[in-house]
């Protein structure tokens, strides 16, 4: 059956919308007039060739600031304009020596000299491989360690991560054999043998503590209480390192004195190795000591190969350090002109603060 044809829509003036439809319907792929070829082209990517073509044979816009007036470009610029000053290139100090105080990896236990578990030697290794992946070429590391077992082990492993990555990464990096360092030891704790590492005092203070409970004659020395309370808490789960931090004993080592030691260390490694990169394998306790006095708070115990960040400034009495998302620049304390905690011949307010003592 055959149907009549539909009624032309053709105008003499026909809409704008009509006469685009007619236009697009009588394109083809060459440009010229008649039916559309169906050669399988999806409609979509058809329409997104056609808009392409078109663009390419219009003149390109010349780029936003240069169209837009001085008003619009005063206005972005007001919209974007802060109260911070920054400084000049030129105004930027030179870095000295940029310190990272490490805590060693995980131990097999604090009771003994222990060593690191697997665990621990893999964590020492990996962090040694995201120190290769930061360092540029042409600088200079340089890797120290307390000398107990469980911190030298950290610094062996974090070599060999090192080492492994400067290969992976193909980097030209110098790095110094390592050494042990006396001013990155852990604190100590006066037994009856002499000063000794408070985990080194265990075996000690265990052997006491039973004979005095054995025998249960006289009292307990003052050094087996302090110590004996700094262990319970550390065995009943809570924070041995905050105990020593708040509370003051006769016979452990102060945490003024470890960060000034820890002080001590970094003003000789910049002095032996100016401009270089220093890696520090030490103990959790000076570690959290040194963030304490640098920041005016406890921001907490370290995790294991996690590191504090030290920053010393070319001339040497200014730092920055950073732990946690926290950054404090600090004046670096000149140890010569520190008080020696002796009265005496060799200290007197005097000579301390140049005027005649109460």
């Amino acid at each position: 059956m055959n149907r009549p044809p539909l009624p032309s829509t053709q105008r003499v003036d026909p809409p704008r919308y009509l006469a685009e439809y007619h236009a697009r319907s009588n394109r083809n792929g060459d440009g010229s007039g008649g039916e559309p070829r169906d050669d399988g082209t999806p409609l979509y990517l058809r329409r997104f060739r056609e808009r392409r073509d078109d663009a390419a044979t219009t003149t390109s816009l010349p780029p936003l600031r240069e169209r837009a007036g001085h008003g619009m470009l005063q206005a972005m610029s007001e919209d974007n304009r802060t109260k911070e000053i920054s400084a000049p290139p030129g105004a930027k100090r030179r870095i000295l020596a940029d310190v990272f105080l490490i805590r060693h990896g995980e131990t097999q236990g604090y009771s003994t000299e222990s060593g690191l578990t697997p665990l621990g030697a893999w964590q020492a290794h990996s962090y040694g491989q995201t120190i290769a992946r930061r360092v540029s070429d042409g600088e200079t590391l340089v890797i120290r360690h307390a000398a107990t077992s469980r911190a030298t082990e950290t610094a062996q492993n974090l070599e060999r991560g090192l080492q492994d990555g400067l290969v992976q990464f193909e980097k030209d990096v110098k790095v110094h054999d390592l050494e042990p360092m006396e001013e990155f030891r852990n604190f100590g704790v006066v037994t009856p043998d002499g000063i000794r590492d408070v985990t080194g005092a265990f075996r000690q203070y265990a052997a006491t503590l039973e004979r005095f409970e054995r025998t249960a004659l006289g009292d307990r020395p003052m050094w087996l209480v302090e110590i004996d309370r700094f262990w319970r808490t550390q065995q009943g789960g809570g924070d041995p390192i905050q105990h020593w931090l708040q509370i003051p004993m006769f016979h452990f080592e102060p945490p003024q004195m470890t960060v000034r030691r820890f002080w001590q260390g970094i003003h000789r490694l910049a002095a032996e190795h100016p401009g270089a990169r220093m890696l520090v394998a030490t103990h959790s306790g000076p570690i959290r000591a040194f963030a304490v006095a640098a920041l005016g708070y406890d921001p907490g115990e370290p995790y294991n190969t996690e590191h504090v960040r030290v920053k010393l400034f070319e001339g040497g009495t200014e730092a920055l350090v950073s732990y946690r998302n926290r950054v404090q620049e600090v004046l670096v304390p000149q140890i010569e002109g520190l008080p020696s905690w002796q009265f005496g011949e060799e200290w007197s307010p005097q000579q301390l603060f140049g005027t005649a003592g109460a």
